[in-house]
């Protein structure tokens, strides 16, 4: 029971008020945290379009073959790991040319990095052995964020122009309605914190 005259009775009721608030704006405050993760830039002219590898359904290799079929780069090099049957790149080409964009559009690259950090550090030697000096990045848009640090961090000498593919699961707006999107939200936070911690 509180006491008369009790000091902590300002900061009680501060506490209840600030909750309210949260409470109140939760929209707002969880559509900002989503939205920090995402980080899309228009689409420009470049040497050369990125897509980087872990795309489940497909949607950064789509996004990538529109940005060729609209003249902002020559071709796209799909990133991709060992898969099941093919390597994940060349699954995800061919998923793109049963959605009408011509197989040229793509190149593969063949790797087995197991995080963005060591898949941008193979790419950007690869990157460097083709004389590419700009690129578009082109990945989930909770992950383009992250995922254009990374390349800068790893790539000084490259300009790096992120766009966000969309993603089944995650949208700014709306992330915390469902499981996946909640999960896929904190992964990423916690990968972001990771990634400024250097690791």
């Amino acid at each position: 029971m509180l006491r008369r005259g009790c000091s902590c009775l300002p900061t009680l009721l501060l506490a209840v008020l600030l909750a309210a608030g949260v409470y109140i704006f939760r929209g707002p405050i969880l559509t900002a945290a989503g939205q920090f993760l995402i980080a899309d830039e228009p689409p420009r002219k470049v040497d050369l379009i990125v897509s980087l590898a872990g795309d489940e359904f497909g949607l950064r290799a789509l996004t990538a073959g529109k940005l060729v079929k609209e003249g902002d780069a020559p071709y796209a090099l799909i990133s991709g790991v060992p898969g099941l049957l093919m390597n994940e790149a060349d699954e995800l080409i061919r998923f793109a040319e049963l959605h009408g964009y011509p197989g040229s559009y793509f190149r593969p690259f063949r790797h087995t990095s197991d995080s963005t950090k060591s898949e941008s550090a193979a790419l950007a030697a690869d990157l460097k052995t083709r004389g590419v000096h700009s690129i578009l990045l082109v990945t989930s848009n909770y992950h383009s964020r992250r995922a254009g640090e990374i390349m800068r961090r790893v790539a000084p000498w490259l300009e790096v122009h992120t766009v966000a593919a969309p993603d089944r699961y995650f949208s700014a707006d709306g992330w915390w309605k469902t499981r996946s999107g909640q999960r896929t939200f904190l992964y990423e936070w916690l990968k972001t914190f990771s990634a400024w911690l250097g690791y």
